[in-house]
């Protein structure tokens, strides 16, 4: 197989018309044959509507030219995001036959803006916690090395991704789902500012912590993806009603005098990494240095602070939302999910009202930290990928997690790889910005993805 191209790479071409929708597709298909069965990244396929799609905009690409550089990209969603006629189960028993009347509205405008839909991609069960083994379908593997984790909960697209079945795909993220198995795939991950994308239509878990973006091979090509799925939704009551910037257009800007925190206590004293991962991050300041930025140490309040506050309303508003099921179809859940939710159960109003007042204490300081720098750097996860049999329904609490603080503000936040083990697996980092200033995010990302030679290399199976 051929290495696989970027979105920006491959739009380029159709543009050029130096490549087909059709091939490109088929190709996505013959590489998703020979690797999925190794992967289960997919849950579901539509070849038979992709390839429709894709005679379709090679069709309109020949007449008039391209729409966008997504027109004719082949992609795949999780599959918590509603699509009319296809199944949408949540990786659950509870919905394995639940088939939605409408597309949630960023699938909506994906297609509009000329996707091609290759299918429906795994989960964690509901966007919880996993890897689980007891569900409808099996766990996705790491294309790196298929006997470690992705990462969840938006397993599927960080292996989708990395392995090249797909050029892009949706994920959600309610305490790092995104960026989580961005890092531990090697890919780029992105969770906007909070209420950028309309979750209208995307199986919930957590409203007042849920966050939909994109996970793609680069940060421009996520900037890509990134472009039609936001803007306000009249069906989200958290939608903003913001006018977005051209995010591609914006990657080219130089960071010099950028102004860089490095949330050092996050990693070092919160919840210590390992010494490769250590490494990354000292490598990463000093890219950013050479680039001109200016990198000092700032402080943010403990993680084990961010991370109560999330957990508990997580386990609230998660309980909530299914609480008539757990009820009444508890056993139909796998058991990391009845593990973790059903601890929902236990939580008072007032325990959920202090998470919330604690909540409002830690973004103002958070705030005031901001007020002195641009953008934070800081780790994504502890180490590379475990070993997927190492995974348990306990993993979750062993540490602070250091994803979940930016769900708690609705701050945008980056995964990047920031480089490999010796063993070849892929490192990650995350870079985190102001609300809306989604922009400045992705500009310092691409600019460090641009300095840095991590994005020549793939998992060895899909080359």
């Amino acid at each position: 197989m051929t290495p696989p191209l970027t979105i920006a790479q491959a739009a380029a071409l159709i543009a050029a018309r130096k490549l087909s929708p059709v091939e490109l597709v088929q190709s996505c298909l013959a590489r998703i044959e020979k690797l999925d069965d190794t992967l289960h990244a997919f849950i579901r396929l539509t070849p038979a509507r992709a390839l429709a799609e894709a005679k379709a905009a090679e069709a309109q690409i020949m007449t008039s030219g391209p729409r966008g550089p997504l027109h004719g990209i082949p992609i795949a969603h999780k599959d918590i995001f509603c699509t009319k006629g296809i199944p949408t189960t949540a990786h659950s028993k509870i919905l394995i036959d639940h088939v939605p009347a409408e597309d949630a509205i960023v699938v909506r405008r994906l297609v509009e803006a000329g996707t091609v839909m290759l299918g429906k991609l795994a989960t964690h069960e509901f966007a919880t916690v996993g890897p689980s083994f007891d569900l409808p379908w099996p766990p996705a593997r790491n294309p790196w090395n298929p006997a470690h984790f992705t990462g969840g909960s938006s397993s599927g697209t960080g292996a989708a991704v990395a392995a090249g079945l797909v050029l892009g795909g949706t994920g959600s993220d309610t305490g790092g789902s995104i960026r989580l198995p961005a890092s531990l795939c090697g890919v780029a991950g992105f969770k906007p500012t909070y209420g950028l994308c309309p979750r209208t239509g995307i199986l919930p878990l957590a409203y007042s912590l849920d966050h939909v973006g994109p996970l793609a091979w680069t940060v421009e090509d996520c900037a890509i993806m990134l472009q039609p799925m936001v803007g306000p939704d009249a069906g989200d009551s958290a939608s903003a009603n913001v006018q977005a910037p051209d995010f591609r257009a914006s990657l080219g800007g130089s960071i010099k005098g950028m102004r860089i925190g490095f949330v050092r206590h996050f990693h070092e004293l919160d919840c210590s990494v390992n010494d490769a991962t250590r490494r990354a991050l000292e490598d990463a300041v000093s890219v950013f240095r050479d680039l001109g930025a200016e990198v000092i140490d700032v402080t943010l309040p403990p993680l084990a602070d961010w991370t109560a506050c999330g957990e508990i309303i997580v386990l609230a508003e998660s309980y909530a939302l299914h609480e008539k099921w757990m009820k009444s179809r508890l056993q139909d859940y796998g058991q990391c999910f009845r593990d973790y939710v059903t601890m929902g159960a236990f939580l008072s109003a007032g325990d959920y009202v202090e998470a919330q007042r604690m909540r409002r204490e830690l973004c103002a300081a958070f705030d005031d930290t901001m007020l002195k720098v641009d953008v934070l750097l800081c780790a994504t996860t502890r180490a590379e990928a475990p070993p997927i049999e190492t995974q348990t329904n306990v993993n979750w609490f062993e540490l602070p997690c250091l994803t979940g603080a930016f769900n708690v503000r609705g701050a945008p936040a980056l995964a990047v790889c920031a480089g490999f083990t010796a063993a070849g697996l892929p490192l990650g980092m995350q870079l985190v910005g102001r609300p809306f200033e989604d922009a400045t995010v992705l500009r310092a990302g691409h600019q460090y993805e641009k300095a840095t030679p991590w994005r020549n290399k793939r998992p060895a199976l899909s080359v």
